[in-house]
């Protein structure tokens, strides 16, 4: 079944880091055999006052490959990166 990291990035406050950080992610996502499937874009909300600021969502093949690759010694090395650029909350999730 395959999985997805969702992430909603409510504000970034240094832009350079972030940029830093989003140059790094595609080549370790695709080591793992994700794809994004949101990166950014215009979000429009509809329920439960939920105004996200940046949302991605990256598919995996499964569950244990979306968490290889969060775990990885490659992701961890720039996921210092984001956190220290962005303020936002990321989730895993299974999907069809």
């Amino acid at each position: 079944m395959a999985a997805y990291l969702i992430a909603d990035i409510e504000s970034i406050h240094d832009q350079a880091t972030y940029d830093e950080y989003r140059k790094h992610t595609p080549g370790v996502i695709q080591q793992f055999g994700g794809r994004f499937i949101v990166r950014g874009g215009t979000t429009v909300p509809l329920e439960g006052g939920w105004t996200p600021g940046r949302c991605v969502v990256i598919e995996f093949a499964d569950m244990a490959a979306a968490q290889r690759f969060y775990q990885s010694p490659d992701y961890q090395k720039i996921l210092p990166l984001r956190l220290k650029a962005s303020k936002g909350r990321a989730i895993l999730v299974e999907g069809v």
